[in-house]
């Protein structure tokens, strides 16, 4: 029998290390293959449509790793489209005499909506230099027709809509469900921090009047903003598109033509005649077609070889202690990026680009430590993504400018403590006790098997007190605003970009371009500059072994879920909520 396990774990042993072998071996088949692609000399032709069709989410920052997002199950490639990327290829596309024009390809766009409109921007300045853009959808969702607007032409199937219909936000409350397990949620907040409303769903059944009265100051602004563009894109008045959407006038392709909506009703390969006439061929040529990944690898123009940079150091993700994980930015990795670039004697000026809602409080401040070491010795800018409030806002402060787009979420200037009770669901439900001894009278402070005395409650209380107190001193110290000022403005409460630049938490309106010219500027660099990104990228291999291992549940539960995946994000996200927090007051999204 002892001979037997010993040949069974080796012949298992074996079998393991050959299977990882392979496994190796085929990983860099795959990166080879890749890599060859990506070297691949990609040629132009003339008059040539530029095709834009994202149908993976769009983050601030391109991958160069082969393997993300690459589904081994299907052995597909959803590897994620960069901004940085997306802006790029669209300047390259505005210069590039080659490029006639753009067909925008898509019914919706998947990014946020401050995203949609740095694009949509960036697309502006490509019809400015006298090119064509022209959109073809089924159906628009709202973001996918608030985005095809910037086309000269729309077209729409004989057989589409275009949803259009206001912004709607819809909260979750998990009190009821909290009560019936016998989970007590022991929730403190800053002094008066009303708006700070993360914690409503796990003691309320509803909107508290601050939290309704924030939400519909923060829609009102972003759907403002969505009309204007509208009104000089379409040429519809305000008090018009308001009148469609609260009817839902545009349900068929026909009402859709009849309010201009669209500039036509046609089935997709009749575009291609449209796009024909567009880059003058005939009928009888062949319509030279260009997709977006291809032309992402096209040479156009001189490389620029100055060894001075602008350094962009991406902070994306919930603010958490450490490092930088799937969907997280770290402390420790923001950080040590930071403090690279402000070391690097080639890098004249820092842009961070910020994109978060949430952060642990000490994990934000550790980031803003390094932010204001920066700022001493270059130039430091900051621009803000689709939200950059509570923590994201919090390591912005120490910036040199702040820019942000009119619809970016920002502010949140608040902390609060949540500490979960289970006790009533382990010993009521469960039939689970606990006992114990302890040393002190208060050796069980935050525990989450026992409700906390009154004593502990006013300790946590201070500390919350303090943090955001200090959060206010920060802001007023950093901003130039008197404290009593910031105070008013905080309380936890967000605004949109527009609002945050008339009650100075901004500088400027812009986008991740605005902000690089702007630190080139101040780094008296004019054009000749490269661009540097941060954080530096790890081990493609250590990556790709964290892919799997991390994404593998991710991506089976968004496969499951699909559009509802959106919930059990906040389920998870409440769950691990522990301690002190800076985080957004609420879960949105905009469609």
């Amino acid at each position: 029998m002892k001979q037997f396990f010993k040949f069974m774990f080796a012949s298992f042993t074996g079998t393991l290390l050959t299977i990882l072998v392979i496994f190796l071996i085929f990983a860099g088949l795959i990166s080879s293959i890749v890599a060859m692609s990506e070297n691949e000399k990609v040629t132009v032709q003339p008059n040539s449509v530029l095709q834009l069709n994202w149908t993976t989410p769009i983050v601030d920052r391109a991958s160069d790793n082969p393997f993300d997002g690459f589904d081994f199950a299907t052995m597909e490639s959803k590897k994620p489209a960069g901004l940085n990327e997306i802006l790029k290829t669209i300047e390259k596309a505005k210069n590039d005499s080659n490029i006639d024009g753009i067909f925008i390809d898509m019914e919706s766009i998947p990014a946020g909506i401050a995203t949609v409109e740095e694009i949509r921007d960036k697309l502006i300045e490509f019809k400015a230099e006298g090119k064509f853009i022209l959109a073809y959808g089924n159906s628009y969702s709202q973001s996918g027709y608030y985005f095809a607007s910037v086309a000269d032409e729309i077209y729409l199937n004989p057989k589409g809509m275009v949803l259009f219909k206001g912004l709607n936000a819809e909260l979750m409350f998990f009190k009821n469900m909290l009560e019936k397990l016998d989970i007590e949620m022991q929730v403190l907040r800053g002094p008066d921090n009303k708006y700070k409303s993360a914690v409503e769903p796990l003691i309320k059944d509803k909107m508290s009047e601050s939290n309704r009265e924030q939400y519909s100051t923060l829609l009102n602004s972003i759907w403002g903003k969505i009309l204007i563009e509208l009104n000089e894109s379409r040429g519809l008045s305000i008090e018009d598109l308001n009148s469609i959407a609260d009817n839902l006038e545009v349900t068929n392709a026909e009402k859709a033509m009849e309010l201009n909506f669209v500039d036509g009703i046609v089935y997709r390969d009749e575009i291609e005649n449209k796009l024909k006439e567009l880059t003058g061929k005939s009928e009888d040529e062949k319509l030279a077609w260009i997709t977006y990944s291809k032309y992402t690898k096209a040479s156009v123009g001189k490389t620029n070889i100055s060894r001075d940079r602008v350094a962009v150091i991406y902070a994306s993700g919930d603010i958490k202690q450490g490092s930088s994980a799937q969907n997280s930015m770290g402390s420790k990795t923001i950080a040590k990026a930071i403090k690279k670039a402000r070391t690097n004697d080639n890098v004249k000026a820092i842009v961070m680009r910020v994109n978060s809602p949430v952060g642990d409080a000490l994990a934000s401040d550790v980031i803003r430590r390094e932010v204001a070491l920066a700022k001493e010795a270059k130039p430091f800018i900051v621009s803000m993504g689709d939200l950059a409030a509570s923590g994201g806002y919090w390591i912005s402060t120490s910036a040199d400018y702040i820019f942000a787009q009119p619809t970016t979420i920002t502010g949140s200037i608040g902390v609060f403590g949540v500490i979960p009770n289970f006790q009533g669901l382990m010993t009521n439900k469960l039939g689970i006790t606990f006992d114990q001894v302890s040393t002190n009278e208060n050796s069980n402070y935050i525990s989450v098997t026992s409700q906390m005395s009154d004593f502990q409650k006013e300790k946590l209380n201070a500390q919350i007190i303090d943090i955001y107190d200090d959060f206010i001193d920060l802001v007023s110290t950093t901003r130039g605003l008197k404290p009593e000022y910031v105070d008013s403005i905080a309380k936890g409460r967000v605004w949109s970009g527009t609002d945050a630049l008339s009650i100075g938490l901004i500088d400027e309106i812009g986008g991740l371009e605005d902000a690089i010219a702007y630190a080139a500027e101040k780094a008296d660099l004019g054009s000749d500059f490269r661009l540097k990104d941060y954080p530096e990228r790890g081990d493609v291999f250590k990556e790709l072994v964290s892919q799997i291992t991390g994404e593998a549940k991710a991506n089976i539960v968004a496969d499951e879920l699909g559009d509802y995946k959106i919930y059990y994000d906040q389920i998870n996200t409440l769950k691990n909520m522990k301690g002190v927090q800076a985080r957004l007051p609420y879960f949105y999204s905009i469609n």
